[in-house]
């Protein structure tokens, strides 16, 4: 249940979310045939930037889900057109309309709520530490005085202030800025999704002297964003979402292959059981919290 609770506080969250205005933003995407979709170049493996400069993720794969699903649902052909973003330019690019939706490692918090609204949830992350092996760091305690180096207007800098007043957050441009602040020692920590760690972790062969701390900061689940107030556009994306996590609880080919394909034993990222089981909760209780959808056609 303790593992649940944050998933509950999350589906309330997104209870709360009223109805909105028609589906202005649904037309406009089926009149110009173009979905743009805002997302990370550094959230491996949601989101990321590979050798041939493509943007690919296990989130790039949801926004071509709802892309797909808003075909359906228009008889329109659309084209997705991905736009690399800072962490700091999510929100202020989605009240612009410079994108329709931002889908990388984003999750919930009150004061996004309050800018713009969320999908429902399709994966589960959550605060930890990259901290240098056998340093002892991973509790807030032993944060105290410490300096930790984290992305700006991001939960895992909100976490790391609200357990541990007294360390020093340093808030840095992007992933790669934080990695190489800890190896030349200018910081003590790095806050970060835990799986985006342990992902930049893995691709290092094991030659990096760090390690993830064991203590989560937080949990949250992780969602994509939308502009608010946009109820008919929000209803396709959440309709792709439920549609994908019912294939894979059902085990599905495609679902099952997209999910394996970077979380799977041969994936880009491998999970453990336990890992992969906060996944499976997260979407059984996504499709129960929803309703079930007719299957493709």
């Amino acid at each position: 249940m303790k593992r649940l609770l944050p998933l509950l506080q999350l589906l309330a969250a997104l209870a709360l979310v009223g109805p909105a205005s028609a589906g202005s933003l649904l037309e406009s995407v089926a009149a110009s045939g173009v979905l743009v979709g805002g997302t990370s170049r550094d959230a491996f493996p949601f989101a990321y930037q590979n050798e041939e400069g493509q943007l690919v993720g296990y989130s790039i794969d949801m926004m071509n889900l709802i892309r797909e699903e808003i075909e359906r649902q228009t008889g329109r052909p659309i084209q997705l057109k991905l736009v690399p973003l800072e962490t700091d330019q999510r929100l202020s690019s989605l009240e612009s309309g410079a994108v329709n939706l931002v889908c990388d490692a984003s999750s919930f918090t009150w004061s996004r709520d309050e800018k713009v609204d969320f999908s429902v949830s399709y994966g589960m992350t959550g605060t930890q530490l990259l901290v240098p092996r056998g340093s002892g760091l991973s509790s807030p305690e032993s944060l105290a005085g410490k300096r930790v180096g984290a992305l700006p207007r991001t939960t895992s800098a909100l976490a790391v202030a609200s357990r541990q007043p007294t360390a020093s957050v340093v808030l840095l441009k992007d992933r790669q800025a934080g990695y190489e602040a800890l190896q030349q020692g200018r910081i003590d920590a790095f806050a970060d999704d835990g799986m985006l760690l342990y992902a930049w972790l893995q691709r290092q062969g094991g030659q990096a002297p760090f390690e993830v701390s064991d203590h989560t900061y937080s949990r949250e689940g992780i969602a994509c964003m939308l502009p608010q107030n946009n109820a008919s556009f929000q209803r396709v994306v959440d309709l792709a979402l439920i549609r994908y996590m019912q294939g894979y609880l059902r085990h599905q080919p495609r679902e099952r292959g997209i999910f394996d394909r970077w979380f799977g034993p041969q994936g880009k990222t491998p999970l453990t059981q336990d890992v992969t089981g906060l996944f499976t909760e997260t979407m059984q209780l996504m499709v129960d919290f929803k309703e079930e959808v007719p299957t493709r056609p």
